[in-house]
């Protein structure tokens, strides 16, 4: 449009101040002088330039690190998630259901260590089952009632609470049918007639604990309580052993004691966990036969420290016949066992458990009235007027060990257990106990071999 006039332009470049001229008539209107046009730019200054240059970094690194939250750590955090989250039932999925099977002094002790533990341990359910071989009390009243009523075994523990969750059952196949845990701890006569009634009653997954000192001589020889369980019922059966006055226990003195396993040491510290308290305190060790024997041997050389108290023949008397009576304890179990370790006899089931139960166990305690009375009143007279209904170890185990010794003719290489029975029967006299030495070992027993 030639009749609008065409206005020259001010151009800044750098510090200087310019006139763009018009273009001439003809020219491309485009083109500018004395400047082209893409000669022009903003004024921006280096400080201007930083800025814009920190906001894009800024921005580029939040957006790195958005897109890589989104890409990689987003999964693994689901992953993460789904491999902890927590089972959706409220209980754990698998628990323990304990039975016990026995409900006399050492029984009922038993009972009030496992059922403080399985309240608090989350591997067990809480109730802990205890069958009771049922006796008609003084009052009238069935002893499981009265256990139930008042949470207490008035008969063989009394003025101990044995703990809330603990119930007493009569009915020995009702007592196991649920338990995958059993712990056996009757008198040893009884356990052939015990599991004689379980056969076919529990679970294959059962696993079993006997706290039973004792043996049983079969023809083919000498026969565990734990190889008992095993053969009859089939299960896997570790042993727990030590210097247990269960009286002491049970009003929470310090005491140890012993679990023997064979293989399985997962096993073992299960039992370990069920049975330990701050004031009980148990280890495990892998050899069942040697603290086994170690519980079941001790009670006839307690037999033997009754006898030297009955005729106070003084605290020397005493060491020496405990000593001897280690010393056969090893020798015997190694001979009938090859597998029994020298270290278990360290143990609490060992050395510990012969000194406790030679100074104050119930075998000493009655051995001592047999030896006052000359040998004149029976064992078992004495047992069932002192023991209430208790059963001694020692003088029936005394009896199965001389049959072993004397079947296999070795008499001769173990006088104090020899001595002991026969005491205990009448054929020699207590004050024979200082005179078996006169009949001396024809090879040495001190690595317990022949």
């Amino acid at each position: 449009m030639e009749g609008i006039a065409r206005f020259n332009t001010v151009g800044i470049v750098g510090d200087e101040t310019c006139m763009l001229s018009p273009a001439p008539r003809g020219t491309s209107s485009s083109l500018l002088t004395p400047y082209n046009i893409s000669n022009f730019h903003l004024p921006l200054s280096p400080f201007h330039i930083d800025i814009i240059t920190l906001f894009l970094s800024l921005f580029l690194s939040v957006l790195f690190v958005v897109v890589f939250i989104f890409v990689f750590m987003a999964p693994a955090q689901e992953l993460q998630h789904d491999q902890q989250a927590p089972p959706p039932s409220d209980e754990a999925p698998y628990k323990s259901r304990v039975t016990i099977v026995g409900s006399g002094n050492w029984g009922s002790v038993a009972s009030k260590l496992i059922a403080s533990n399985t309240l608090r341990l989350n591997s067990f359910h809480d109730e802990v089952r205890m069958w009771v071989y049922e006796e008609i009390l003084p009052s009238g009243e069935k002893l499981t009632e009265v256990i139930n009523r008042t949470n207490e075994n008035v008969k063989y523990l009394p003025g101990i609470k044995l703990g809330r969750n603990v119930v007493a059952d009569p009915d020995l196949e009702n007592a196991v049918k649920d338990a995958n845990m059993l712990v056996f701890v009757t008198p040893h006569q009884f356990m052939e007639g015990i599991c004689g009634r379980l056969v076919g009653k529990v679970r294959g997954d059962v696993e079993a604990i006997s706290l039973i000192k004792g043996m049983e001589v079969k023809m083919e020889g000498p026969c565990m309580i734990s190889t008992l369980i095993s053969q009859q019922l089939g299960l896997n059966c570790c042993v727990l052993m030590g210097a247990n006055i269960a009286n002491e226990i049970a009003v929470e003195k310090f005491s140890e004691a012993t679990v023997g396993y064979r293989v399985d040491r997962d096993i073992a510290e299960k039992w370990v966990q069920l049975f330990s308290t701050p004031f009980f305190i148990v280890t495990a060790v892998q050899d069942v036969e040697g603290v086994e024997l170690c519980g079941t041997l001790k009670n006839v050389v307690a037999i033997a420290a009754g006898f030297v108290d009955g005729l106070e023949m003084g605290n020397n008397t005493k060491a020496a016949i405990m000593r001897i009576g280690l010393r056969e304890m090893k020798a015997f179990s190694k001979l009938l066992f090859s597998s029994v370790k020298d270290t278990t006899f360290f143990e609490s089931c060992g050395v510990a458990d012969l000194i406790t139960t030679c100074l104050g166990g119930r075998n000493r305690k009655v051995a001592e009235a047999f030896a006052k009375n000359g040998g004149k009143r029976s064992f078992d007279e004495l047992e069932a007027e002192m023991l209430q209904g208790q059963k001694l170890q020692g003088v029936s185990t005394a009896k199965e060990v001389y049959e072993v010794l004397s079947h296999r003719g070795w008499l001769d290489l173990f006088p104090l257990f020899a001595t002991v029975h026969e005491i205990s029967i009448g054929r020699l006299p207590p004050s024979a106990i200082v005179e078996h030495s006169e009949r001396k070992p024809k090879f040495s027993l001190a690595d317990g071999s022949i």
